[in-house]
């Protein structure tokens, strides 16, 4: 698609947005008006959205409201029935669920079990409920299951454990439902797997958490769907430091599609990849009002971000880094140790950020390295995890580590960042007017000290990823007082610097709000 289509596209989006901003409807939990009530996204067609992220929650599309043809009829008047039906059928049987509150037994791991290529499909007004017992809803690893047109409610899975899918099985389908007000992950991911329409809302860590061990996810399609209100359970706050909370996480993923969703007023980042992704494509969404940056992709390769509209992120994290005065720069974006590798398959070499529209967020975009994590060294908090171009973690030691290649491979590096043809918009009414935390984009490292045996020491990394690791702004438009950080934290720079000292931004074009407005 050209860079015209491209802001073509985006513009029909913001022109459909102004006009349903008027509308009387009440938006879910913390939007700011929102998409409009059209029943999700599951019957668009692959490729691209055809047109805004629709407002799935409460308005989820029904299954059928009698059993299809040769369906096993669940009865919820039966406690358990699911599970013995499911239990007592050969592999490829369709389950329609009657309208109703479906239980699945009173021991926390009563759940249903299905086989290859079963399907479930609920009744308008069909919900499998765990009332705070159960832990899992939908378990194991058979293959190509399909759960659509149901409510999963009230399971309770320890930490970093999902109720559907809970056991990451490849090639599910998750159409239309509503997942809501579970503990834990609402839903666990595999590879091929589809999740399209559905309403993941104020589950206790994650909306979504793709996580299979033996990192085998690939060709995972997220569209059309309403991710909000997720980590309930503040679990930032309850494990200081564990990066375990938000709308969506992803780990080690290759190949992912995230298009056409509504993301919004997530306790935490809207999207985050940790750890060895690769290949994304975030598209076409809209992402507002997460406590946290929109997107967040740490230690991770090759992304395509484009014409999404991302508004009042990171409100929440900015003003708190703020309120303690420090400095370093919080985003809408933060890409964190990632880069475009060429040597690593994807759609791109790049991490290619176009034809987006940032309104409002607390700032732009961070593109960050830090110089005390790589692989093998004790910074590194994703422990015995190397990157992808070497696999043995031990290899990453003194005295090949000084010298190429293992000097490069051995980091997670911050390049190849193309950031063009964006809109970045800051009222400030709306973010303020300080320039020491609001406002700001940057490209920048850390002083490299630890540890002792580190190459990294020094300035080396904030050379590196400022002036040698092709991170390049150009032809992107700015309202409001922007400002930038260039190198290191203690550097920032004004709009004007940005762009004739340090060569940045060429072509792009800054409007300044009158300064009485601060």
């Amino acid at each position: 698609m050209t860079r015209t289509a491209r802001r073509h596209r985006l513009a029909l989006l913001l022109c459909l947005l102004a006009v349903v901003a008027g509308c009387t409807s009440t938006p879910s939990p913390g939007g700011s008006g929102g998409p409009p009530a059209t029943g999700g996204g599951a019957s668009a067609p692959a490729g691209l959205p055809a047109g805004p992220p629709a407002a799935v929650c409460d308005n989820t599309e029904p299954g059928p409201a009698t059993a299809p043809p040769g369906a096993v009829v669940v009865d919820p008047a039966v406690p358990g029935d699911l599970v013995a039906k499911t239990d007592a059928s050969p592999p490829g049987t369709t389950f329609w669920l009657g309208p109703g509150v479906h239980t699945l037994g009173t021991h926390q791991f009563d759940q249903v079990s299905p086989k290859d290529g079963d399907v479930y499909t609920g009744a308008p007004g069909a919900i499998v409920d765990g009332k705070g017992v159960n832990y899992y809803a939908f378990a194991k690893t058979a293959k190509n299951v399909t759960i659509s047109h149901l409510t999963v409610r009230g399971f309770t899975p320890p930490q970093d454990q999902g109720v559907v899918n809970h056991d990451s099985g490849n090639g599910w389908t998750i159409v239309a439902n509503t997942i809501e007000d579970n503990g834990g992950a609402g839903l666990m991911a595999g590879a091929h797997q589809q999740v399209r329409g559905n309403c993941l809302r104020n589950n206790g860590q994650y909306g979504l958490n793709a996580y299979q061990p033996g990192n085998g996810i690939t060709g995972l399609v997220v569209e059309g769907n309403e991710i909000v209100g997720n980590n309930t359970g503040d679990w930032e706050t309850k494990v200081p430091g564990c990066g375990c909370s938000g709308g969506m996480k992803f780990w080690s993923v290759d190949g992912a599609d995230v298009r056409g969703n509504w993301i919004h007023a997530n306790h935490g980042p809207g999207i985050w990849a940790d750890t060895n992704d690769n290949d994304f494509l975030i598209e076409g969404n809209l992402i507002e009002n997460n406590d946290a940056e929109a997107v967040f992709y740490e230690t991770s390769y090759n992304l395509v971000m484009r014409d999404n509209l991302v508004r009042g992120n990171a409100m929440v994290a900015g003003k708190a880094k703020a309120a303690q005065q420090d400095a370093f720069p919080v985003g809408a974006v933060y890409l964190s140790e990632s880069g475009g590798e060429p040597r690593i398959k994807a759609r791109t070499a790049e991490i290619d950020i176009s034809g987006n529209r940032f309104e409002n967020n607390w700032g732009g975009i961070v593109a960050w390295e830090n110089a005390d994590r790589f692989c093998n060294s004790p910074a590194n908090t994703s422990t015995g995890v190397c990157t992808l171009l070497v696999p043995d973690v031990a290899t990453c030691v003194q005295p090949g580590i000084a010298t190429p290649p293992l000097y490069d491979d051995c980091r997670w590096k911050t390049q190849n960042v193309d950031v063009h043809d964006n809109t970045f918009v800051a009222d400030p009414a709306v973010v303020g007017c300080d320039p020491r935390y609001a406002s700001r984009s940057a490209v920048l490292s850390n002083y490299g000290t630890y540890p002792d045996w580190s190459p990294y020491h020094g300035e080396v990394i904030q050379k590196a990823i400022s002036t040698a690791q092709h991170n390049t702004w150009a032809n992107n438009t700015y309202q409001g007082n922007w400002s930038f950080v260039f190198g290191a934290v203690e550097v920032a720079v004004s709009a004007a610097d940005w762009q004739n000292t340090q060569k940045q931004d060429v072509g792009s074009t800054f409007t300044a709000d009158d300064a009485a407005r601060c």
